[in-house]
């Protein structure tokens, strides 16, 4: 793989006339010349009036993290006019100092609303939207063509193989989740085996992340989630799982299907039940009888 050469400054730039070893030789055309002449002028009365040609990185370290949320190490090359090597090097704190002129470049570049689509971004969230849409049955040539990506990548994601994703590949699994996220699976034999899968390696449906909200947090632990979660909490979660199921007209048989069988399909007919009637039975009572 080849990288296209950056092309040289314009005439009658410093950068031009003093030239840069390695990569151009110094110019001596009129404007070339002029330049540097300017540039050496500045510096002899900035010294004598004991002005400084650098300043605190600070500033510019802290807008360049800010500008790399949502920008890409090229992006912010072109945009600053910063060489990539000297960008890293503020970003990552290694710069004791940086010329006015550096940080004024920094500086100049406003925060965009959207974030360049191919930005590396954490994983996380894509991960366990895959996985989610796994666990009820979507399989990955399903969610692939959604995605529209090839299904190893899919793979790639879902088992946690990378840590980081392009953007606009993260908006795609986004929208392929909300649109499949409420969509019965397939009926074949692939989305028994995709569901058994997703089991077997502990992913949480969409209705579990549903209750939970941090599907993109990489500090949140669904193990630990699951442990702190007692007896009644739980029990109050799987009904208004059941309930949800019911209106949206699944059977009981349907229900405990999709609940992966965790729940006895005697309780799933219970809470269907009160759930249509309005009337919840008293079940200590019908134990004790």
């Amino acid at each position: 793989m080849t990288t296209a050469a950056k092309p040289r400054p314009a005439h009658g730039t410093t950068a031009r006339g003093y030239g840069s070893p390695g990569r151009w030789p110094r110019c001596n055309c009129t404007p070339c010349r002029a330049a540097r002449n300017r540039h050496q002028k500045q510096s002899r009365i900035n010294r004598e009036l004991g002005r400084s040609p650098f300043t605190s990185p600070d500033k510019a370290q802290a807008h360049l993290r800010l500008l790399h949320k949502t920008m890409s190490w090229d992006s912010l090359e072109a945009a600053t006019g910063v060489w990539f090597s000297n960008l890293i090097a503020i970003y990552h704190g290694q710069r004791t100092k940086i010329r006015h002129e550096t940080e004024a470049k920094i500086l100049a570049v406003a925060i965009p609303t959207h974030g360049d689509p191919g930005q590396l971004v954490d994983v996380t969230g894509s991960m366990r939207r895959l996985q989610a849409l796994s666990a009820i049955g979507h399989s990955y040539a399903t969610l692939s063509a959604e995605a529209g990506t090839s299904p190893n990548r899919i793979v790639s994601i879902a088992n946690g193989r990378q840590p980081t994703i392009r953007r606009d590949l993260a908006r795609r699994i986004i929208a392929a989740y909300e649109r499949l996220r409420s969509t019965p699976p397939a009926v074949n034999k692939h989305t028994a085996r995709t569901r058994n899968v997703a089991s077997n390696k502990g992913w949480r449906d969409p209705q579990w992340w549903e209750d939970y909200d941090h599907i993109e947090d990489p500090t949140f632990d669904p193990t630990t989630a699951d442990r702190v979660l007692n007896f009644h909490e739980r029990a109050a979660l799987r009904r208004e799982e059941i309930e949800h199921l019911a209106w949206c007209g699944h059977t009981p048989e349907q229900i405990v299907d999709r609940l992966n069988r965790e729940v006895s399909i005697a309780t799933v007919r219970q809470v269907v039940q009160e759930w249509r009637t309005g009337q919840k039975s008293d079940r200590t009572q019908s134990t004790a009888a």
